[in-house]
């Protein structure tokens, strides 16, 4: 079994969509908002899309995803191709062996298109609420990364960690093909971490890409070899500022709740942003049209061949599902083809 996902091989980097499936419109029913989006990711996968990213968090009004394998499995039995990944799943709240056996079935489910990404997490709440010390987030994660590998192997070798316990019992079923145990981190020694007990990187807003081929290369690895899986935080349409207009209040909204739970920094430090423009200046989000999309994703490529997938936010809390859908279209029909056409190019 090998650990390396065949995601868009011979075909340059994936393009993906990243979903939430936040709900924070009261007049929205989540089973109807689950359907649209479910049919959205249908027909995203006809239009050319590689991908699909599934994030998680809880107790949260808005309905932020607590069940990303759940809505993974629908989204494998809706599509044939694309894959399908976490981006990312908060492992210290949960126990690894399940971790490891819903992975295992969502492998087993989706033909091998299925890779776990894992973080540590950082809002304190969701740590209280679930037992958990907060500072001991790091072991956590670590733990149960080799937890679940071992899981995946077959192996019958109990554990004895400063955090978890694991008689000698066999965890089945085990994947027929092994997925990619990926690692999200901000902070360079969690970025660190993450070199040294993932088989990938996944990164947000495409500010540490170098901090973490750096501490591949400390670890005596080769770097060519890392591989990176980049949220993007961007607008790409023909007019971005007109749609910026109209959707800048959903971002505000999504990067202040973020702020609030200390995604960034310690909550109290970080200050909100107080209007879209604010984000824009901030650089939080990039606003581009194709020509400049297109740019700017193939000089970020070029420059790291290391990243194997780029991934947008389908739509941003509380935006239409349908006004996502534009923007969809037109990175299918208007960027990614042409990324890929300079990337083939001698440069």
């Amino acid at each position: 079994m090998s650990s390396q996902s065949n995601m868009s091989a011979g075909a340059g980097p994936a393009f993906g969509l990243w979903y939430d499936f936040r709900n924070p419109d009261p007049d929205r029913p989540f089973s109807s908002f689950y359907s649209e989006v479910l049919d959205q990711i249908a027909w995203a996968e006809r239009r050319g899309l590689d991908s699909v990213w599934l994030t998680e968090h809880h107790f949260c009004a808005d309905g932020y995803s607590p069940s990303p394998f759940v809505l993974a499995s629908a989204i494998a039995q809706r599509t044939s191709r694309m894959h399908i990944g976490t981006n990312l799943i908060v492992s210290p709240l949960h126990n690894p062996v399940r971790l490891a056996e819903d992975a295992a079935t969502l492998s087993l489910l989706s033909g091998g298109r299925f890779d776990l990404g894992v973080g540590q997490g950082y809002w304190a709440r969701e740590f209280a609420a679930f037992g958990r010390e907060i500072h001991h987030r790091p072991s956590l994660l670590e733990e149960g990364v080799e937890i679940i590998r071992r899981a995946w192997s077959g192996s019958t070798e109990g554990f004895e960690g400063k955090r978890y316990r694991l008689p000698p019992v066999s965890v089945t079923p085990t994947p027929e093909q092994l997925p990619q145990l990926l690692v999200g981190a901000m902070a360079d020694v969690a970025i660190a971490r993450a070199a040294r007990i993932g088989d990938g990187f996944l990164s947000t807003q495409n500010s540490h890409h170098d901090s973490y081929l750096a501490a591949v290369e400390r670890l005596g690895r080769p770097v060519a070899e890392a591989r990176i899986y980049a949220g993007q935080w961007a607008i790409i349409a023909d007019d971005p500022e007109e749609v910026w207009s109209r959707i800048g209040r959903h971002a505000l909204y999504q990067l202040n709740e973020y702020i609030s739970w200390g995604a960034f920094g310690p909550p109290d430090r970080v200050p909100r942003f107080t209007d879209p423009a604010q984000i824009v200046e901030a650089g939080a989000y990039q606003l581009m049209d194709a020509e400049g999309a297109v740019s700017e994703l193939t000089a970020m490529l070029r420059a790291k061949p290391q990243i194997k997938d780029v991934h947008f936010w389908a739509q941003l809390p509380g935006e239409p599902v349908e006004s996502g859908s534009e923007r969809v279209a037109y990175l299918a029909d208007k960027v990614m083809p042409a990324v890929r056409e300079r990337l083939q190019a001698v440069p």
